[in-house]
């Protein structure tokens, strides 16, 4: 019976043990220490960011040389690579036998010209004789119809001479305007046919175009923007050359295609630009950049500011020492701030450092503290 009391005794005791043990309730829970962070002001600036597209320059005027009538080539009047000046003889094709038959042609003409003069003295001489009936009107028909005959052989010696003319113009190929000449394809002594033997390539460069493609979504975008200042050069369109150096001459908007690739949705749309210097060539790749409708004065914060959840965009806001998550629409990046088109405001308080332990509605105060290296430091100093 001792031993019994002995052991309830016991297990009381331990029971108030355990309940001391337990402390205080969820009325006196530790409260979470605030959070340390730094915030900046969201503040209006100038934001001027631009659209890139892949583009592609392209010579306004770009002419494969052909030969138009066979032969040898004899000659080559200009240095690969140069400017040639529109008119400039480039290729000589053997032109003995066009220049002997234009001189033929020629020959055939003055023949022809002297039948006609006779058979038109003749009919006149045959019509006055028959007005006084001293002839026969046979004779006069026979008269008029030679005149017509030698007529039309004079024409005919006429188009003959006009053709041979053409041959012996095609036999000396010249510049059709100015521009610069590619690395010849033949050689002296190669024999041409017309039509299929490329000679050379030559491109105009100044002014020059660059081509890239919007959908069609953004044909109205482009539309607005030919119709604002048609043929003017500004600051809309920029380029970036392959080395990724800003071209320094603005563009203008010189065309837009007729109509929309049914395949790709897109269509292709082209911008000029001034080349004096030379910088830009023909099929070469580029970036071009169109200046955003969206660009003025806008909404500006650090980047890191920036959390995202869910595929959402968030920023904390400091309201005294409470922080409020406030959900943002971005705009584009520059740099290492971005553009915030709505959510907050000028003048929001925006906190850029220690978002990693904030909660919505969760404590703050102001200023980060030291860093554990600072801190050791400012200890040795003491």
């Amino acid at each position: 019976m001792k031993k019994m009391n002995h052991i309830v005794l016991i297990s009381a005791a331990g029971m108030l043990g355990f309940t001391a043990c337990k402390g205080p309730g969820p009325k006196g829970a530790p409260v979470m220490p605030p959070t340390p962070v730094n915030v900046t002001e969201a503040a209006v600036a100038s934001a001027v960011y631009y659209d890139k597209y892949p583009a592609t320059v392209t010579a306004l005027n770009n002419v494969e040389l052909r030969s138009q009538v066979p032969g040898f080539i004899t000659a080559i009047f200009f240095k690969e690579g140069e400017v040639v000046q529109k008119g400039k003889p480039l290729y000589e094709i053997d032109r003995r036998k066009y220049e002997a038959a234009y001189r033929q042609a020629e020959a055939n003409i003055a023949s022809a010209r002297a039948n006609y003069n006779k058979a038109r003295k003749d009919d006149d001489r045959y019509r006055r004789l028959a007005e006084q009936d001293a002839v026969a009107r046979q004779i006069l028909d026979n008269a008029e119809a030679a005149l017509e005959t030698t007529r039309s052989q004079l024409a005919a010696a006429e188009a003959t001479l006009a053709s041979v003319r053409t041959d012996l113009d095609y036999s000396l190929i010249k510049a059709p305007f100015t521009g610069r000449i590619g690395i010849s394809q033949v050689r002296l002594g190669a024999q041409v046919s017309p039509g299929t033997t490329l000679l050379n390539t030559i491109s105009s460069e100044n002014p020059i175009a660059v081509d890239f493609v919007v959908n069609e979504s953004d044909i109205s975008r482009f539309a607005e923007l030919q119709d604002k200042a048609p043929g003017a050069a500004d600051s809309t369109f920029r380029l970036l050359l392959p080395n990724g150096i800003a071209y320094p001459h603005p563009g203008k908007l010189l065309a837009i295609d007729r109509g929309v690739d049914n395949q790709t949705g897109t269509i292709k749309v082209r911008i000029e630009f001034t080349n004096p210097d030379d910088k830009l060539k023909d099929g070469m790749s580029c970036v071009l950049q169109v200046l955003n409708q969206q660009s003025g004065d806008r909404l500006i914060i650090p980047y890191k500011a920036i959390t995202e959840q869910m595929g959402e965009f968030f920023v904390f806001v400091a309201k005294d020492t409470v922080a409020n998550q406030v959900k943002v629409h971005l705009g584009p990046k520059l740099g290492d701030r971005i553009v915030i088109m709505d959510g907050i405001q000028a003048g929001d308080k925006v906190i850029t450092e220690g978002l990693q332990r904030l909660r919505d509605g969760g404590k703050i105060q102001l200023g980060m503290p030291p860093a554990a290296g600072d801190a050791k430091a400012g200890a040795g100093k003491k």
